[in-house]
Parts: structure tokens; C-alpha cells; sequence
């Protein structure tokens, strides 16, 4: 974490603020003209949170329903045109200092800022920091006299949501809140970022950064600390002292591996040193070794006496970035290479946790990563519609191995796509990426920079630096303040945008985000010849648990969207009754609609993956879209649901995603009895070392008996994709209306008996071939805990409660997608293993992995209060037919 003391630092979000509504224009013109009569407002004084947002204010003081259920967040947009005024109070502190600033590091989004009635000045921007310079105010306050601080936001300006034009986008005012595909219309207004205090001596650092490389071959690593000094004059101090910088490097033991010391003169505005640091430890990505930190400072020095220090925790590696191999002469690097090693990308994207994201916990943040590191995550995309996150992110991500994919705050809008040159917003943008370019550019994490989201110069034609004068402006700041890194101009990069069976058009490339039926789906997949896949999902119903929170009982039905306003509400775009009813027969109730609909979306995805996987580094990752959702979503194309849950998509991912994974490449799910079936084996490996390597692939009729069973093997070479051979056999009738076959490696979890997220499902009939799904009927779970609750590893200020239960079939027929459910409801929970199909008399180890859940924003209302007692956790399993 970066921390500068700049001798003091007073923060002031914790102090006691209050939040009131007006209607537009009144905060400033409080009286009547007519009458002379004070205006009061709409709203009460209530207490509001700093970081944070009006809604959650209102909410807590009851002024709203729950946003999330039902519509109630259409009841909601009144909120948006309303002014809101914040205020507080702090005691003028004792002391001497050269200047004083009041900052406000997050203000969304325009705002009046008063300090004891006087009009400090006005700031329209998220990302940018309002800086403020006090010094005269606290200079004419006594030691301990009460300071006013009012904040007087300005409503929401107008913005467009997912469809509209790119060209006239006039805002760095994050869009995904005016209503995104995965969201609904709920924007944001307040604080969503901390507020200080900072008194400065004569001198202070001005964006100090570190940047870090390493010749692997030389065992040598270099750590580069840049940045500026400020200087300010002060009663005593002209501010033109020569001033002296010692810098330090402290392995991740705390061990001084590095000191300098270096003299500025009253000239001097900027600093460069570079410390070398031997035998370094290196950092390297999530699946492919550890995350040393080392620990850097600068202290600025007048004599002895210390002005300002900055601390940051760094790794040291190198990163560098190649064409993929056979790569077309004219395409971008899209392999990256750390520490001289390439890496395959297995990415997520990351939407904004929550549409009041001032208001998201740490411990959200930390469950998020926590699950992207379980996942074989090595890769996070930071879309363009979104946010830039706030530090805290970028840390978890430093400390974890999960590289970083930063947009600017650029999206497409349907209508059309063309990146907005209106001279203001290029001046917003301008600003913003400044603003994430020195505040993000130390993190060791961080690996590119991108334009933004789909920008296009025509249909289906991404822009580029070459034609468009916004992305060109990007280019060069990203040249200017972080040399080091890759830009993008956009995602996709081209020359097409989206994924097709075309060859050679495909560089990067997006889509397709549903279910392509069967064959398409496996035909256009599995013969794509992308080099990279930075955005691509499936489609799934929520949990039933999530349904039954966001959802009155009278709603509780299977529908497609187009008949049933609530469910269209939650996730319009992501009807899947019709895909679902095609493969599966009619869906009985919400029940199976949701389990069914989740083994689509998990099939599906799966395909893709490891598609994309098999070809190595020709094609060079895969970024999943997307990982989590800002509400409670009745379908979407999400890994990880609102309230936290994992679906099981996310198991399928982390299944694909594995350092060594097997996988069978099909071109369609229903194979006819008479037929041959023929699919070829795959061995992955990623991040693990050349090795001989076994596979067994076991055939299992509907009855869930093994009909057959093979082995393949063969030397698998470190991060390669390995042929180990071709699957064949007869559909044969006693294989009945569907058949399944399981792989399983001599590598990772214990045999699977009967499958578990490497599972593939094949029909006997074209015509829902599916169907015998939803027959399968008699399976039956007995469950027995092999342990009590015991306190597990905590990550990052997650404190677990671990245990491990043995679930066997009874039944006589498989159970399947068999998964445990947490039923206190007070917990988030993790599992080594879900989503298993156990065979009649077949049985596995599941451990379970549960924190008690702390989520910000609405997610409140789904998890214990502060400072309550929490129950131990209850586990159940259930299984497609579980009532």
C-alpha cells in the first residue's frame, strides 16, 4: 500500500456526517425571493456514510425499500434529480504548516464545495482528486476551532446508459448505472471516495512511483522510484532549500536489500533513482509461482528532519509482451511474458461490485479475489463502462498473482461506437487517465492499458490509434507516465470485433455471450482461429437461493422474459427459458429451470475455454465475461452472483482453468444409437513442469453404469497442449436416452466417482437431447460430516471456518450436479469440490470453506448485522431433483 505522511494526514471520512435533499438549485438560493421563508428541503438530515452514496443513505434512514427486490428500483429515480448537500465538521488542528489542502479523492459527481460559507470551488469529475488549498482558513482559526465543510452535489448529469452514441458521450461519470445489460438504472451520487486533511511542511513528494525489472538470467532486479518534489513557502522556509531523498528497499522479510541517498538542489523539481537488488525474489502470476513483496520508501529530508516519506509493496519481475506464434505480420503482442516465461491469460472481467460502489467492503473486495485465486485466475479486465477501482483492488491483486487489464472510461453504445472527440470530454478524459496513470502505475499487478470498451471507427471495425485522434491522445499519456506498460487502443483490438468462423480476421476479438445451440456453438468455437479472447460469456439463470431473495413468492415461476415484467426487470437480456426448453423438454417450475439453465451456461462456457485453450500460444488467453454482477441479476452471463454465491459456471471455469486439465473436443451433444462416437483427448498445462501424464475417459449410460472405459497417456511439455488421442466407441441402446463421459488426470483432486465439473453430457436424440435430465429422478444424497468445524487459513482479513462431509448416492440413478448450499445464510462459502454427478453407489469429499459475509451496499440486507451473534455455519447438498 502506498501511504505518504506528509507530516500530517488527517483523515475525515469517519467523522460524523449528515446528508440532506433539496430540490434542484435550492441549496444555493436557501430562502424564498417572494417571501423571505427558509427553504427546507425534501428530506431530512440523516447520517450518511463517507465513502459512500445517497441511496444506501436513504435507504438505512427508511426513506427507500430495498432497491434490489421486485422493481423497487424504478420507486428509486427521483433520487437522481434531486441535489444532495453533505455536512460535517472538524476542529482546525494545532501546529504549523506550510500549506493546508482539503481533498476529496472521490466526488461523483458535480459538486459545490463550502468550507465556514465560502465557496472553495466547483469539481465535475470521479476519478480526478479535488485539491483544495485551505491554508489561509486554518491560518485564521484558532487550535481546536470548529470548521463547517459542506458538500453540495448537483444531481446527476445527463448520460447515457448501454445504447445510445459513443460520439456525443460527454462524462467521466461511470455508464453501467444509467442501465447496462447486467444492471439496472440506479445511479450513483456522493462521496464514493475518502476525505482528508493534509498539512505540508516547506516540502512534499509529489506522485512518487516505483517501477520494477528483472534479469532473470543475471539474478539482478531493479527497482526505479521516480517522481516530483513540492516545494511551499512558508513564514519560515522560503521553499528554495537544497533537500536530500534516502531511499530503501526491504525484502519480503524485512531485510534492507537496497539504500541511496540522493541531493536536491533548489532547482531540483524531480527525482529518479534506480537501486539494484540481488538474488531478487521474483513475483510472478497466480498459478506459475509466489507473490514476494518488497517493501520501498523515500524520505524527504531537510537536514535531519524529516518532510514527507512514501511507502509502497512491490514485486519485482519483468514483463514484456510478444506476437503470438504464427501470428499474422500485422498483429499486436498479445502474448505476455513475465520473468521471461510466457503466460496464458485465464482472465475474468470485473463489472463494478455494486451500483452504490463508494459503499463496497474490503471484505468484498477481498471475496472477490479470493475466488478469482481458487478459480486458476491469473487476469482481471477493469471494463471501460465501469470504474476505476479503488486502490484497495489493485493491492489484493498485487499480493495475489492477479494481473491487471485497466481501461480508461470509454464504452460502446449500439447506435453507435465511435470514441467522442467533443473537446470537453476529451479534456475529462484527459484528466481521468492522468489521474489512473500516476495513481495505479506502481502496481505490480497492473500489465496493460486500454482504450476502453468496444470502441468502433465503423460496425464491426474496432478503432485504432491510427485513425482516431481520442485514442491516439491515450496512447501518449500512457507513453508519458508508464513507459513500461502495453496500450490497447481498444477491446477488441481487431481487425474484427466479434468472434467468427472467418480465418485469419481474427486478432482480438469479443462474443458471443449466449448459448449458440447445438451444432453451431461447437462448430463456431471450436474452429475459431482468434489469438485472443478478452470477452466472451454464457448465459445462466440465478440460484434458486438468489430467486427466492429478489423475487415475491407469486414470482416464482419458470417464464421466458418476454412474459413476465419482474424477471425481465432483472436480466432482460439473458432469457433463457426457450434455449433451455430446446435442449431440456418443458421446465416444470423455477426450480429446475434454474439448475438446468446454470448446466448450459457451465457446458457452454466450458466449450469455449478450452477451445481457446487448446491452442497455445497461437491463441493467447481467454478473459471470461464476466465474473461478478453490481445486483441481483434473475439471469446473466455472471460467474459469482450479488450476494456471493458462486454458480456453477465458476466451477466449470476453475475446472477449464486448472493447471492441468483434461478436455474432449466434440462438434455436437447428440450422438444416434447406431452411431460412432468420436471425440479427441486433450491434456493442458499451465504453470507445472513437463511431465508424464495419465488420463482415463469412462463412458456411463443413463443408468449411471460404466459402459466403457479408456486410457490415454503420453509427455505432456510444460505450458502446452497436448493430442493424447481420439475417444471412439458405438451408441448402443443400452447406453439409454443419454450417456456421460468422465476424465480424470493422475494430477489434483481424487477420482471424481462419476464425474464432477470435467463432466460432458451427450444425448442419444437430436430433438432435446437433454431430456433424460429431467427423468433421472431417483438419486438420493446421504451426507455425513467427517470433521467438526475447525478455523481455516484467513486471506486478506477473511476469517474462515473449514469442514469436509463425505456425500454418497443411495438412489438408483445418478445425482446430479450434486452441490453443498450454506443455510444460516449468514456466510459466504467456497468449495473445493460442487457440482459433482455421483453414480448410484458412488460417493466424494467435498470440503467447504465459509466466512461470515460483510458486503457493503445493498448486500446488507442478506448478511448479519454489525456486532450480532452469527451461528455456526449449516451445510446441505442438493442436486438437480432436490425439492
Amino acid at each position: 500500500m502506498g501511504v505518504s505522511s506528509i507530516r500530517t494526514q488527517i483523515p475525515l471520512s469517519d467523522l460524523d456526517w449528515q446528508v440532506r435533499g433539496y430540490w434542484p438549485w435550492v441549496p444555493i438560493k436557501d430562502r424564498s425571493m417572494e417571501t423571505g421563508q427558509e427553504l427546507i428541503g425534501v428530506t431530512d438530515w440523516m447520517p450518511a456514510l463517507v465513502p459512500g452514496g445517497v441511496h444506501v443513505d436513504l435507504f438505512r434512514a427508511g426513506w427507500i425499500e430495498d432497491p434490489y427486490y421486485e422493481t423497487n428500483s424504478l420507486k428509486c429515480e427521483w433520487i437522481e434529480n434531486r441535489w444532495w448537500v453533505y455536512k460535517t465538521s472538524f476542529s482546525r488542528p494545532s501546529g504549523d504548516f506550510s500549506r493546508a489542502e482539503l481533498v476529496f479523492l472521490g466526488i461523483d459527481y458535480e459538486a459545490m464545495i463550502y468550507l465556514n460559507g465560502t465557496l472553495l470551488g466547483e469539481h465535475g469529475h470521479m476519478y480526478e482528486p479535488a485539491v483544495f488549498d485551505v491554508t489561509s482558513t486554518l491560518r485564521g482559526a484558532a487550535p481546536g476551532e470548529p470548521l463547517e465543510l459542506r458538500v453540495v452535489m448537483k444531481g446527476v448529469p445527463d448520460e447515457m446508459g448501454q445504447i445510445g452514441k459513443t460520439s456525443m458521450t460527454r462524462t467521466q461519470k461511470s455508464r453501467f448505472n444509467y442501465k447496462w445489460d447486467f444492471s439496472t438504472r440506479l445511479v450513483n451520487i456522493g462521496l464514493w471516495d475518502g476525505v482528508e486533511l493534509r498539512l505540508h511542511d516547506e516540502a512534499s513528494l509529489k506522485d512518487p512511483a516505483v517501477a520494477t525489472d528483472a534479469d532473470v538470467e543475471a539474478s539482478a532486479g531493479a527497482v526505479r522510484l521516480y517522481g516530483r518534489v513540492e516545494r511551499f513557502a512558508s513564514e519560515s522556509s522560503s521553499g528554495s532549500e537544497a533537500l536530500t531523498l534516502r531511499f530503501a528497499c526491504l525484502d519480503p522479510d524485512g531485510v534492507v536489500a537496497a539504500e541511496r541517498e540522493l541531493r536536491l538542489s533548489a532547482a531540483d523539481s524531480e527525482y529518479d533513482c534506480t537501486l539494484t537488488v540481488a538474488n531478487p525474489r521474483l513475483w510472478w502470476p497466480n498459478g506459475y509461482g509466489e507473490q514476494p513483496l518488497y517493501t520501498v520508501s523515500a524520505r524527504l529530508m531537510a537536514g535531519d528532519r524529516q518532510l514527507d516519506e512514501w511507502t509502497f509493496r512491490v514485486g519485482i519481475r519483468s514483463l514484456a509482451y510478444r506476437r503470438n506464434e504464427d501470428s499474422p505480420a500485422d498483429a499486436l503482442p498479445y502474448t505476455f511474458v513475465v520473468n521471461g516465461r510466457p503466460i496464458y491469460v485465464r482472465g475474468v472481467n470485473l463489472t463494478p461490485l455494486d451500483h452504490v460502489y463508494g459503499n463496497v467492503t474490503e471484505a468484498s473486495y477481498a471475496w472477490q479475489v479470493y475466488l478469482m485465486k481458487r478459480a486458476n485466475v491469473n487476469m482481471a479486465r477493469i471494463w471501460g463502462g465501469g470504474i476505476i477501482e479503488k486502490p484497495i483492488f489493485y493491492e489484493l491483486c498485487d499480493r495475489n498473482g492477479i494481473l491487471v487489464w485497466q481501461e480508461f472510461i470509454q464504452s460502446s453504445s449500439g447506435i453507435d461506437n465511435v470514441p467522442s472527440k467533443l473537446p470537453a470530454f476529451l479534456d475529462l478524459l484527459r484528466r481521468t487517465a492522468a489521474s489512473a496513470l500516476l495513481g495505479r502505475r506502481s502496481h505490480v499487478s497492473l500489465a496493460v492499458w486500454s482504450g476502453g470498451n468496444e470502441l468502433m471507427s465503423a460496425p464491426n471495425t474496432p478503432s485504432t490509434v491510427d485513425d482516431d485522434e481520442n485514442l491516439a491522445m491515450l496512447q501518449r499519456l500512457v507513453a508519458a507516465y508508464d513507459p513500461q506498460r502495453l496500450f490497447l487502443p481498444t477491446s477488441a483490438s481487431g481487425p474484427v470485433e466479434f468472434v467468427t468462423t472467418e480465418k485469419g480476421v481474427s486478432h482480438d476479438v469479443h462474443g458471443g455471450w449466449q448459448y449458440q445451440g447445438n451444432p453451431y456453438h461447437y462448430e463456431l468455437y471450436g474452429e475459431s482461429d482468434n489469438l485472443f479472447h478478452s470477452e466472451f460469456g454464457m448465459d445462466g439463470v440465478a440460484s434458486v437461493q438468489t430467486l427466492r431473495k429478489i423475487l415475491h413468492p407469486k414470482n416464482h415461476v419458470a417464464t421466458p422474459m418476454r412474459g413476465h415484467v419482474v424477471w425481465r426487470h432483472h436480466g432482460e437480456w439473458w432469457g433463457t427459458y426457450d434455449r433451455d426448453a430446446k435442449l431440456f423438454g418443458p421446465l416444470p417450475d423455477m426450480e429446475r429451470f434454474a439448475r438446468v439453465s446454470q448446466i448450459v451456461q457451465a457446458e457452454g462456457l466450458r466449450f469455449i475455454v478450452e477451445a481457446n485453450r487448446r491452442r497455445q500460444f497461437r491463441q493467447s488467453g481467454c478473459i471470461i465475461w464476466q465474473l461478478n454482477e453490481p445486483w441481483p441479476n434473475s439471469s446473466c452471463t455472471n460467474l459469482v452472483e450479488y450476494y456471493g454465491a458462486p454458480k456453477m459456471a465458476y466451477y466449470a471455469t476453475r475446472s477449464a482453468y486448472a493447471p492441468v486439465h483434461a478436455s474432449l473436443l466434440y462438434r455436437r451433444i447428440d450422438a444416434a444409437v447406431g452411431s460412432e462416437f468420436r471425440a479427441d483427448v486433450f491434456l493442458h498445462s499451465n504453470g507445472v513442469e513437463t511431465a508424464e501424464r495419465r488420463v482415463r475417459a469412462t463412458v456411463y449410460g443413463e443408468d449411471g453404469r460404466v459402459a466403457i472405459a479408456f486410457d490415454f497417456g503420453g509427455v505432456c511439455p510444460a505450458d502446452r497442449t497436448t493430442a493424447l488421442g481420439e475417444l471412439r466407441f458405438p451408441v448402443e441402446a443400452a447406453l439409454g436416452g443419454m450417456f456421460f463421459v468422465a476424465l480424470e488426470t493422475d494430477e489434483g483432486d481424487e477420482p471424481r466417482s462419476g464425474g464432477g465439473a470435467d463432466l460432458y453430457l451427450f444425448g442419444t436424440s437430436a430433438e432435446t437431447p437433454y431430456a433424460p435430465v429431467l427423468r433421472n429422478v431417483d438419486g438420493r444424497l446421504a451426507v455425513s460430516a467427517l470433521d467438526e468445524w475447525t478455523a481455516g487459513e484467513p486471506f486478506e482479513g477473511l476469517a474462515f471456518w473449514t469442514r469436509t462431509f463425505e456425500v454418497r448416492n443411495e438412489g438408483a440413478s445418478p445425482a446430479l450436479f450434486v452441490h453443498p448450499v450454506e443455510t444460516t445464510n449468514a456466510y459466504w462459502m467456497e468449495a473445493d469440490r460442487a457440482y459433482l454427478t455421483l453414480m448410484p453407489g458412488g460417493s466424494a469429499r467435498v470440503t467447504v470453506r465459509c466466512t461470515v459475509k460483510r458486503g457493503g451496499g445493498f448486500a446488507v440486507v442478506d448478511q448479519p448485522a454489525p456486532g450480532a451473534d452469527v451461528p455456526m455455519p449449516e451445510v446441505d447438498f442438493e442436486f438437480l431433483h432436490s425439492s
